[in-house]
């Protein structure tokens, strides 16, 4: 007995410690196996943050544990990905007006008015979320709405992508913005037929206005992520892409993960319009000792949205002849930036919704990855929206990574058809065709331009409705995902695309306890109500943080 103490003193004078172990039982579980192939299990074993192993039917449980979880006969599955979302942008928003959902102009002017009245300690009032593709108009908004409600203060309203803003008077004003102001390089301003600024200001013309909105203050910045994490854990979303952070954020993020393990995974793409860009790139990847933060990509942005016209077409925009949308760079400059980053062994991410964009992006990959090697960084394309067909077969030809939203095609089946006609269309939000092409693709939603909630982009992928599980039959339904093959594409293929498989994406043993508890089995349940589906808990690190 002596002899034993001895030993258990010296283990622990030499740092070592014994691991707390979890046996999660009665569970109705779901994985994948090393073959992304569907498995199920009774109940799941974790040893401090790492699975040890799964029990199927019929194998005997351990009798030992430091604790049991009853999981009650619910589904558990392991922790979702959401392969490209806006955290602080999604944080913030929390603490602005959100105009989602609105059905007019009107309604959307009023909704400001009222947040307004319960904010009177704002200098500015700030927003997103309205889409004049789904008011009756379907017309801009103008600053004359608003102007009648609220005069006096600024106002600046983000559209739900992110690519034009609604500002009334006061705010133009204070921007000393007059309508002798030329439209900027890869930008628009949308004028009246006297040709005066109606308030609307698309891509980089946006900059006039957001340019003189308050900056966000460190402290805010900080607030923002934890808000924002702690909201998506909600969700079921345990890991996360950030789409684009800038050397603020990335302070941010690093101070949080050294007070605290981040309430879920982020795995940051640096944006390669950060002033700092360079400096960012040159210091290397960067990983935190829990996993709970990673940085080993970029994100470059090549042109704008559809619904705002921003995305960039190779032919005309079918319902205004003469425009073919925005580059964000010229060929040089982009060329530039992405080089710069697979030369430091950087992924490269690029946003590209336009069949030219992402022709031009895919030609820009084509000539980098053989000039620097480096196909096995599983360089991407956000969203791949509309694209060639020959452009399609192009993704796993050169191992590039499509990261699509799937709740994108159902908010913009309102629009897409009458922007881009019916050859094109066929060419856009192609799960199916990529797919079969052998392309994986990684989901997610662009929050906050989508609502972050997994289980909305789970059931339209899979029935190509939105939540009114309208068009009856689903949205160009040939391109659908079964079920399973949109649980792969929201956890081993995303986990994948951020070259985090090894620990990320399924419960096999040594990978992180990352699960959740679901309300329903949504591999039994008919698609159309997967969206319905209710987190009951999420864990992280081998850690219950929801309940």
């Amino acid at each position: 007995m002596k002899k034993l103490t001895t030993l258990l003193s010296l283990l622990l004078t030499q740092g070592i410690a014994f691991a707390d172990t979890t046996l999660v039982t009665n569970v109705n579980g779901y994985t994948l196996n090393a073959d992304r192939e569907l498995q199920t299990f009774v109940a799941l074993q974790f040893s401090d943050d790492k699975v040890d192993r799964i029990f199927t039917e019929g194998d005997v449980l351990p009798e030992t544990a430091d604790s049991v979880v009853d999981g009650n006969g619910q589904t558990l599955i392991p922790g979702l990905i959401d392969a490209h979302g806006h955290v602080l942008n999604y944080g913030l928003g929390l603490l602005n007006v959100d105009l989602v959902g609105t059905s007019s102009e009107q309604q959307a002017a009023e909704r400001v008015l009222s947040f307004a009245e319960e904010n009177l300690e704002l200098e500015w009032i700030q927003g997103r979320g309205w889409n004049q593709v789904l008011w009756d108009s379907n017309e801009f908004p103008t600053a004359t709405s608003l102007d009648a409600l609220l005069g006096d203060r600024p106002v600046w309203l983000r559209r739900i992508d992110g690519h034009a803003g609604w500002a009334n008077t006061a705010a133009m004003e204070l921007a000393g913005f007059t309508g002798d102001f030329e439209d900027p390089t890869g930008g628009q301003i949308i004028r009246d037929e006297n040709g005066e600024p109606t308030g609307v200001f698309i891509d980089t013309a946006m900059s006039y206005i957001s340019s003189m909105v308050p900056d966000t203050s460190y402290e805010e910045i900080k607030f923002g992520l934890s808000t924002a994490m702690e909201s998506l854990a909600t969700y079921g979303i345990t890991s996360v892409h950030d789409a684009g952070a800038g050397s603020q954020v990335v302070a941010a993020y690093k101070e949080l993960a050294e007070e605290a393990p981040l309430p879920i995974r982020v795995n940051v793409m640096l944006s390669a319009s950060d002033p700092l860009y360079l400096d960012r790139i040159s210091e290397g990847h960067f990983r935190s000792d829990d996993d709970t933060l990673a940085i080993n990509s970029v994100k470059v942005v090549a042109d704008g949205a559809l619904g705002s016209r921003g995305a960039a077409l190779i032919e005309d925009y079918s319902d205004e002849p003469g425009n073919r949308g925005l580059l964000r760079y010229n060929d040089e400059r982009l060329e530039y930036l992405m080089r710069a980053a697979m030369n430091a062994g950087f992924q490269v991410n690029t946003h590209a919704i336009g069949d030219a964009a992402n022709m031009i992006v895919l030609d820009n990959y084509e000539q980098l990855i053989n000039e620097t090697n480096s196909r096995g960084m599983r360089h991407r394309v956000e969203h791949a929206q509309i694209l060639r067909y020959e452009d399609i077969l192009r993704f796993a030809e050169l191992g590039v990574i499509p990261s699509m939203q799937a709740t994108h095609a159902t908010s913009d089946k309102n629009m897409a058809q009458d922007r881009l006609g019916e050859v094109r269309i066929q060419g856009a939000y192609a799960w199916r065709k990529l797919m079969d092409s052998g392309a994986r693709i990684a989901n997610g939603s662009d929050f906050p331009v989508e609502h972050p909630n997994p289980f909305y982009g789970l059931h339209a992928s899979v029935t190509r409705q939105d939540k009114d599980n309208d068009p009856v039959g689903g949205w160009f339904p040939e391109e659908s995902m079964t079920t399973e093959e949109a649980f792969i594409s929201f956890t081993i293929d995303a986990a994948y695309a951020g070259h985090q498989e090894e620990i990320l994406g399924s419960l096999e043993p040594g990978k992180k306890a990352d699960f959740i508890i679901l309300d329903r089995d949504i591999f039994e349940i008919d698609p159309s109500q997967l969206w319905q589906t209710q987190v009951l808990q999420t864990w992280v690190n081998g850690m219950k943080i929801t309940d």
